[in-house]
């Protein structure tokens, strides 16, 4: 017999090898013969991700679930309401208790959190039945790109209109946040401005804005035009590592495609942004968990 119950902060760690075991063997057999071999987390990564979950525990706790029979911990769920937004935030299975109808528990309990919302977004894989249990859900699938590889310098063109943000631009970035995606971050932003750098530009003509996780890569931006999009995009890229990675772009953000073509990256596919209640945001690159 498998309990479904909410989950506690003692149980983030457990939950973190949960994910983490769920990823890595869907990453491993997704993977195709000339990609890398799957990795597990980093324990950098792994400490980012039980800082997140601590944070999605303590404020939406209504939000995050896990799984559990005689063996311990078989499945967890994490999601946050943002105003009139539900979003799932990660959801796994290990990978022998996976086909049992443990995940579709999870997504229920975590659903019910986000009862009132008229919009919600997910980030899925591209693992089929997590896909289908999402469709039926009632989301519209929407394919995610990404952009990778080795940035060439010299297309880098002169940015300016570019500063340093902090906490006292979350008042923009939310009114921004709101017409791309209906809510603001609101309090996830301490938890990004913690961990993360800040871009912000913010003139007559337009704004935005652009957090710049641990690694170097765009983490997630909204602006009010394509043209201060494209603005932070190259900041970013131009102090950013050699190699790098655009993620989570969707056919509506045409315009990171004009950036990461012009830098050189190469464009691949990987998973789908799962939308109920509105478009794809734009001009937006979404975060994996907190969207």
């Amino acid at each position: 017999m498998v309990t479904i119950r909410p989950m506690r902060p003692e149980d983030v760690p457990e939950a973190e090898r949960v994910s983490d075991e769920g990823f890595f063997a869907l990453d491993t057999r997704q993977r195709r013969v000339d990609e890398p071999e799957a990795a597990r987390r980093t324990d950098a990564h792994r400490a980012v991700w039980i800082e997140r979950t601590l944070h999605l525990v303590r404020h939406d706790p209504e939000g995050c679930w896990v799984a559990e029979d005689e063996t311990g911990m078989v499945g967890m769920a994490t999601s946050l309401r943002r105003e009139v937004v539900w979003c799932l935030a990660t959801y796994a299975v290990l990978p022998g208790r996976q086909g049992q109808g443990i995940g579709r528990q999870l997504l229920a309990a975590a659903m019910h959190h986000g009862r009132a919302c008229s919009r919600a977004m997910l980030s899925a894989s591209t693992d089929a039945a997590a896909v289908r249990v999402y469709h039926q859900a009632g989301f519209a699938l929407h394919p995610q790109m990404y952009l990778t590889g080795r940035v060439e310098r010299s297309a880098i063109p002169v940015v300016d209109r570019v500063r340093e943000g902090t906490a006292a631009d979350v008042d923009l970035m939310d009114s921004l946040d709101r017409a791309a995606r209906g809510a603001g971050h609101g309090v996830d932003h301490p938890l990004m401005l913690g961990a993360w750098r800040l871009l912000v530009s913010d003139t007559r003509s337009g704004s935005g804005y652009a957090y710049v996780d641990e690694r170097g890569r765009v983490a997630l931006l909204a602006a009010s035009d394509r043209r201060t999009a494209t603005r932070l995009l190259w900041a970013a890229l131009a102090d950013g590592p050699a190699e790098t990675t655009i993620g989570h772009v969707t056919g509506a953000n045409q315009w990171v495609l004009d950036v990461g073509f012009a830098a050189r990256l190469t464009l691949k596919q990987d998973g789908f942004l799962g939308l109920r209640g509105m478009k794809p945001p734009a001009p937006y690159v979404h975060h994996g968990a907190l969207l």
